[in-house]
């Protein structure tokens, strides 16, 4: 029995697990910033499991929409021409963007997960990849 990953290329394995390490980064800080918040402000911030089961939640979907993007981008790459390279993309854009979306919603209304929790870490890979842009040019 083969596995899911066997044909997924190095690169794209590599760089998800970058992006699994960034989000996992972004989420202790955020979780760290909530209880600093939550004791500041107790009655307004809480600090309980929807904190943490959003920011699971929020990670695994951004985790899982850059490896989408990465298997997505692999396959445009075998295309055999132009046009169907960029039909490939802008399916798995629409699809991964839908995807988030459903998560937003499932964040707001579900009660078992905190909204800002759940929602902000889908912005922890770009925020990483950024940052990690800034101070490699750096050195």
């Amino acid at each position: 029995m083969s596995s899911i990953l066997d044909n997924v290329q190095p690169a794209v394995k590599k760089e998800t697990k970058r992006i699994i390490k960034i989000t996992i980064v972004g989420l202790i800080l955020m979780w760290i910033l909530f209880a600093v918040l939550h004791f500041a402000m107790p009655d307004k911030v809480p600090l309980d499991y929807t904190v943490f089961l959003g920011g699971i939640g929020g990670g695994a979907v951004a985790v899982l929409n850059f490896f989408l993007m990465g298997l997505a981008v692999q396959k445009a790459a075998s295309a055999s021409d132009e046009g169907t390279a960029r039909m490939k993309l802008k399916a798995s854009y629409s699809q991964r963007f839908l995807m988030q979306i459903l998560w937003v919603i499932l964040a707001i209304v579900a009660p078992c997960f905190h909204f800002v929790a759940g929602i902000a870490p889908l912005l922890f890979p770009g925020t990483g990849i950024k940052i990690m842009g800034i101070f490699h040019n750096k050195i």
